[in-house]
């Protein structure tokens, strides 16, 4: 399938907003929804009127019942799945939080070594910028996927800020 990047339009957003703490960066395994059983970075779907940003804190306090502290954007994913699905997603990074994370009824929180992140359970995109995004670089990135294969990747490295690994 040939994606026309340039005029390409999601059907729609969301984010993910990965919190990295002593060299462990804080996972979760998905319970229910898009990318059920596998493991991913906590978010979910903008809701009318917000901002990527207000809606990855929301999607944080639901999921792991935490705050994160000053999330920083590193980038954007777009997803273009053959079955029509057609996704963006804003990537934050936030190096603290308030609260304890706790199991929800959406996801079951998980902490990992940066040096050990698994990506044989994770989407087949994240091996490519996951890591490189938490070493400071920041990025935006086009993938097409049959199903849960990816068929397609492009990433273009924008700058390299402070690194949390």
């Amino acid at each position: 399938m040939e994606v026309n990047w340039s005029s390409w339009q999601p059907g729609v957003r969301a984010n993910l907003l990965f919190v990295i703490r002593d060299r462990q960066i804080l996972l979760i395994r998905k319970k229910t929804g898009f990318g059920a059983g596998g493991i991913n970075g906590p978010g979910g779907k903008l809701e009318p009127g917000e901002t990527a940003l207000e809606a990855a804190v929301r999607e944080v306090g639901e999921e792991l019942s935490i705050v994160p502290h000053a999330p920083e954007d590193m980038g954007d994913l777009s997803f273009q799945f053959l079955d029509g699905l057609a996704m963006h997603v804003q990537v934050f990074r936030s190096r603290g939080f308030d609260g304890e994370p706790t199991e929800s009824v959406e996801a079951e929180p998980l902490w990992f070594s940066i040096d050990a992140i698994p990506f044989h359970e994770m989407w087949e995109d994240d091996r490519y910028w996951l890591r490189e995004m938490v070493e400071g670089s920041r990025f935006s990135a086009r993938f097409v996927f049959d199903g849960r294969s990816m068929v397609y990747k492009e990433i273009d490295w924008l700058e390299k800020v402070e690194s949390w690994a």
